[in-house]
């Protein structure tokens, strides 16, 4: 049942990956919209949201590619972020109300609390996040007026770069922008908290802009030149459409072997077979699948290095995951 669901949506929904650039003010939920009306399908789901305050890169996937989603959601990001000092909100961001206030840092401390913060460690959530506490999304309890205790988790954060202080006459930090190279489940808004506290500050984040998911990047997004200018809004949609018609995306070896997949090609009079979800067999590819192989899951690939769906060993035979049709 799930090949054939599968099959059938793929026929009438177009399927791959949209890079898109989200502006801020909007909400990720609201911006899938915009690629939703261009491709003319509602079958679309992100890999990581962006507050509506922050901007930048959000990976969609498409049709069949939604079944993808978690995978590219494990990838790396990397942000560029606007530390502001001196003052801490209940939400970590500009759109929060300010519940505490600090001396700014000096340059040293932050310079020093940056290397701290470089590495693996432990790190608490926001109390506004969309993680779930007691079956309740932990925002949502805030809002109630309700305690919420989220649980610390291991994240790391692999390279941080400063690209610019603001500073006081007494060589004292009022705002800095830095690129945070970071694992998935990272929260840039309590690393901003965290910086700020072990600096005997208080701070939050002023700003965020995504540049790269995994080796998705910003400058490829659907957009990306709008990002930062005004533009007539009947405009702005008309160019989307165009854009993200033109930049819909489909897997490729370098993305399967990124998302963890092995990689299969498709012998050419094997097509039909495939893609009428005939009982697979080991004569339909070019390589060999190893008998001990079972749960692994693998990304198929036509002989012109189409992606064509996936598929896994299980219980010692071959079954499909989910096809994808040109």
């Amino acid at each position: 049942m799930l090949l054939k669901t599968a099959m059938n949506n793929s026929k009438s929904v177009p399927s791959g990956i949209v890079l898109f650039a989200k502006r801020p003010g909007l909400t990720s939920f609201s911006s899938l919209y915009t690629i939703k009306h261009a491709l003319g399908t509602s079958k679309v789901g992100h890999t990581g949201t962006l507050d509506s305050f922050a901007s930048g890169l959000l990976v969609v996937c498409v049709g069949a590619y939604t079944k993808l989603a978690s995978r590219i959601t494990d990838f790396d990001k990397k942000y560029e972020a606007l530390i502001q000092f001196g003052s801490e909100t209940d939400t970590l961001d500009p759109e929060g109300t300010v519940v505490k206030t600090a001396e700014l840092p000096s340059v040293s401390a932050f310079t020093e609390a940056l290397h701290v913060f470089t590495g693996t460690f432990d790190q608490t959530p926001p109390s506004f996040s969309a993680i779930h506490v007691e079956g309740k999304r932990a925002s949502d309890m805030m809002r109630e007026g309700l305690s919420v205790t989220i649980p610390p988790r291991k994240i790391e954060v692999y390279e941080s770069t400063v690209l610019s202080l603001q500073t006081t006459s007494d060589n004292r930090v009022r705002q800095a922008l830095v690129r945070f190279h970071v694992s998935k489940g990272t929260y840039i808004r309590s690393l901003a908290r965290d910086i700020a506290l072990h600096c005997h500050s208080a701070g939050y984040l002023a700003g965020l802009k995504r540049i790269s998911v995994g080796r998705f990047c910003l400058e490829d997004a659907a957009g990306f030149d709008f990002l930062e200018s005004s533009i007539d809004k009947d405009i702005y949609e008309q160019q989307m459409n165009l854009q993200i018609q033109r930049k819909l995306q489909s897997m490729n070896e370098d993305l399967a072997a990124d998302c963890g997949f092995k990689i299969l090609h498709l012998q050419p009079n094997h097509y039909d077979d495939f893609y009428n979800g005939r009982p697979l067999r080991m004569a339909f590819f070019e390589e060999r699948i190893p008998v001990d192989d079972t749960g692994v899951q693998y990304a198929v690939l036509s002989h012109d290095d189409k992606f064509t769906g996936i598929i896994m060993r299980e219980f010692g035979k071959l079954k499909y995951v989910f096809v994808v049709h040109h």
